[in-house]
């Protein structure tokens, strides 16, 4: 496993969070907020997987500069097995994912 820290969408980090840390921060996304719009699950290799409210999922790696890729209209479910996999270090399986090139619209 990857050494992560989960950035919450009100603030707080939680280093290396356990299953119901992760889909704590994903609840929190039920709720309306444009100035605080997502949750993010980054590693020390400089992976960051950030989840939106709107269901928008962006996946890259900010010291290689690799992506950004992104999902549309994400499951939070889905969105949690995406942090699991990146917690796994699977990384060959969340290449896999249809992701399209670039931000997309949040």
């Amino acid at each position: 496993m990857l050494n992560c820290y989960l950035t919450k969408r009100w603030g707080g980090t939680i280093q290396n969070p356990q299953p119901g840390d992760l889909a704590s921060a994903l609840n929190e996304l039920s709720q309306n907020d444009q100035e605080h719009p997502d949750c993010s699950l980054n590693t020390e290799e400089g992976w960051s997987l950030s989840v939106f409210e709107s269901g928008l999922v962006v996946f890259e790696n900010i010291e290689t500069g690799e992506g950004p890729k992104h999902m549309h209209a994400v499951p939070r479910n889905v969105a949690l097995e995406l942090w699991q996999l990146l917690q796994a270090n699977e990384m060959s399986l969340l290449q896999q994912k249809p992701w399209g090139e670039g931000y997309g619209n949040t």
